[in-house]
């Protein structure tokens, strides 16, 4: 997307009036200020300057245009927040095609319209509310989710969209109805309670149908879902999500459930956090979301054999993308959130403040009473289960604590431990591949020792670009990218485009190793982007380091560095 449209973006949209429908603002001189909406403090130190078109908070050092702000505040990339306020200030996205544009403005007109139509529904059917009574879900609950009725007709929403003048295809592209062999139109949700599901910014995207146990002849599941449509991707939508983020964002903690009663229920009972996979498995985009929000994950499924292993899954895939797991057991006989709600609310909220962390909630799975016995097999067959799971904590620290915790509870060296763990770290035995949750896992002693420190987001940037380089063999496609390289990586890029391959020095030669092995060409436009982004985390990094030195010069009296240092700050761009 080009600069212009982007700054006529930026011209259209006054940054105060935007940034005051999330928080309150008072005016400040020519400026606005408030309480940081991104971190916790009692004296407001967030900025928003209506002529530099920005904000910044000199408590955090976050700042940014009115772009930076609708990203870190939703959660979401920059395309994303291009679309929404590009709409806002009524400016055309080139880049796209009207008629796409168009389409995906109908599908949310049609399932919206649906809503409506399934929330009616609802309210002239008693055997609709009667079930819902039944599972206890409260009228404020079902209201403040929509939760609506099919009836049990063929072609009942058909008919009633027909009538507003919808195309019929365009009924059956929004995912709610679909088309016989023989050409006849039928709805897709038929004598089904209605979940609407929306994306994270509350628009109606799609619907979870739950049939009624008098309707359910067994031909269809108990539950059907709306088909993937442009507007509805199950595997980056979490049920609930667009209602409690900001309170997952003021926790950093979320709640993760398997189903939409299972969601409401915890709602209901007062845990504001929770989310729930929207007819999925939990997937990296999910996590991705939620990791802008939360470093922790409170995991529960149902009490079952199903329920356990989505579980373990879940767990696993989240200590990958580096949060703290705890598990949330349900106790017997209460088969899942949903279900031990109506029997007691405190029965659920018991149960999440006694989480226990992911390692120990499998500690007390698998490992029996006092010291391990090595003769007995089932014993040494946990053990080696314990064992991988723990290879999936990301942090380095965390999983060196659980270690040697295994070793005291086991009765083991722990060096023994740590050889056993090095031997079964490439296939887990739980059967749960490591590569699907790492694009690029380490593939030799080498990379894994690179990859004990967590890198930050320009060095990753700076890391994929040299790489890109690499593979090309064209070292001047970085152009002025190089003064935006993370330190290191400007090193390695010196190396490597003298036609080097050895520094002499053992850490710069591990991550120069990592880039090679890693390399790959992601292809002009990808490099593009890259570029756009590593300026971008340079410029905050530079941000950060300027406000540092703003510090000092205050507290050293040294007004002229003060001076130059805000002078510098003014003149960086804003993101």
């Amino acid at each position: 997307m080009s600069d212009s449209t982007t700054e006529a973006i930026k011209e259209k949209l006054d940054i105060v009036e935007f940034i005051k429908s999330y928080m309150p603002l008072t005016q400040a001189g020519r400026n606005f200020k408030g309480l940081c909406p991104f971190h916790k403090e009692k004296t407001p130190s967030f900025m928003v300057s209506p002529d530099r078109r920005s904000w910044h908070c000199f408590g955090c050092g976050e700042g940014g245009d009115v772009f930076a702000f609708l990203m870190k505040r939703e959660n979401i990339e920059f395309g994303e927040a291009l679309r929404i306020l590009a709409e806002r200030a009524g400016v055309e996205l080139r880049r796209v095609n009207p008629s796409e544009h168009k389409f995906a403005g109908l599908l949310f007109e049609l399932n919206a319209l649906a809503c409506e139509w399934f929330r009616e529904k609802y309210l002239e059917t008693p055997v609709a509310r009667e079930y819902l009574e039944k599972r206890k879900l409260a009228p404020e609950t079902i209201n403040e989710f929509e939760i609506g009725w099919a009836p049990n007709d063929l072609e009942g929403l058909v008919v009633h969209l027909l009538k507003k003048n919808y195309d019929p295809q365009d009924i059956i592209r929004a995912g709610l109805a679909f088309q016989t062999d023989r050409g006849r139109i039928l709805d897709r949700f038929r004598g089904r309670i209605m979940f609407p599901i929306h994306n994270h910014f509350g628009k109606v995207v799609g619907f979870t149908g739950r049939i009624l146990p008098q309707f359910d002849t067994g031909e269809m599941g108990k539950y059907v879902n709306s088909p993937e449509t442009p507007i509805f991707q199950k595997s980056k939508l979490l049920y609930g999500y667009w209602k409690t983020k900001n309170n997952i964002r003021e926790a950093g903690s979320a709640f993760l459930v398997e189903g939409q009663m299972d969601f409401l229920m915890s709602y209901q009972a007062g845990v504001k956090t929770a989310i729930a996979s929207s007819g999925t498995a939990l997937t990296e985009d999910h996590l991705r979301t939620l990791r802008r929000s939360a470093e922790e994950l409170l995991v529960t499924f149902d009490n079952d054999p199903a329920g356990a292993a989505a579980a373990e899954r879940a767990i696993d895939l989240a200590e990958m993308n580096e949060f703290s797991v705890r598990v949330v057991v349900i106790p017997e006989p209460h088969k899942d959130p949903a279900d031990a709600v109506m029997a007691d609310p405190v029965i659920l909220t018991s149960a999440i403040a006694a989480a226990v962390p992911a390692p120990e909630f499998y500690f007390r799975k698998h490992l029996s009473a006092g010291p391990l016995d090595r003769r007995d097999r089932e014993q040494m067959k946990n053990l080696r289960i314990i064992l991988g799971k723990l290879m999936h904590i990301a942090s380095p620290v965390e999983r060196d604590y659980w270690l040697r915790e295994l070793g005291k509870r086991a009765g083991i060296d722990e060096s023994a431990l740590r050889e056993e763990a090095s031997r079964i770290s490439a296939a887990d035995p739980a059967g749960f591949a490591r590569e699907s949750a790492r694009p690029a896992p380490a593939e030799s002693p080498v990379m894994e020792r690179a990859e004990t420190r967590q890198k930050t987001r320009r060095e990753t940037l700076s890391e994929r670009l040299v790489g890109a380089a690499f593979a090309r063999n064209d070292f001047g496609i970085l152009g002025e990218s190089v003064a935006h390289l993370a330190p290191e990586h400007g090193v390695i890029f010196m190396i490597l485009s003298r036609g080097e391959r050895r520094s002499g020095e053992q850490n710069i030669d591990e991550m120069l190793n990592s880039v090679m092995l890693r390399s790959e060409d992601p292809g002009d436009a990808e490099i593009e982007t890259i570029k756009r982004y590593l300026f971008e985390e340079y410029v905050r990094e530079r941000r950060r380091e300027i406000i540092v030195a703003v510090g000092q010069a205050e507290a050293a009296g040294d007004e002229d560095a003060k001076r130059a240092a805000l002078e510098e700050l003014d003149r960086l761009p804003a993101f």
